[in-house]
């Protein structure tokens, strides 16, 4: 089963493409912050997702959804990859929408949005990498041999 349920803020408007088929379909793209339950003293307490809204999702998204709004989305997770510039294979992982929902009243969000709050101004920030880790940056094929 691939079934992903979040709950987090907008960290910029969601960005909106038309496919250029005959019938367009409305495509969305966004990130949202998503709050940790716990904290580390010097890690970032969110992550952030990537996701990808399709048909009514994404129209949804187009006409309703602002930066900072919190939502909550269904959808499931998808791994893909694809080979960049310089031949690098590179790796992407998305969630794909299927529902999207308010998660905040329209005035809540007006009022905070009012006030200022700049608590909600997510950025991604780069992290470090753990120590003891290194990104992997070359494809794992069927035919290498796994450390485990």
């Amino acid at each position: 089963m691939n079934k992903v349920i979040l709950m987090g803020r907008l960290t910029k408007d969601p960005e909106i493409r038309y496919s250029q088929s005959a019938e367009p379909i409305c495509v969305s793209r966004f990130t949202i912050a998503v709050d940790r339950r716990f904290k580390k003293e010097g890690e970032q307490d969110a992550d952030f997702i990537f996701c990808v809204a399709f048909r009514r999702a994404a129209e949804i998204m187009e006409r309703f959804m602002k930066k900072g709004m919190m939502i909550s989305l269904c959808g499931s997770l998808q791994v893909r990859s694809y080979e960049d510039n310089t031949g690098q294979r590179k790796w992407s992982t998305e969630v794909m929408v299927d529902e999207v929902y308010f998660a905040e009243s329209k005035a809540a969000f007006e009022a905070r949005m009012a006030k200022g709050d700049s608590d909600y101004n997510y950025a991604p920030q780069p992290q470090p990498e753990p120590e003891g880790f290194k990104a992997i940056t070359q494809s794992i094929d069927e035919d290498d041999d796994l450390p485990f």
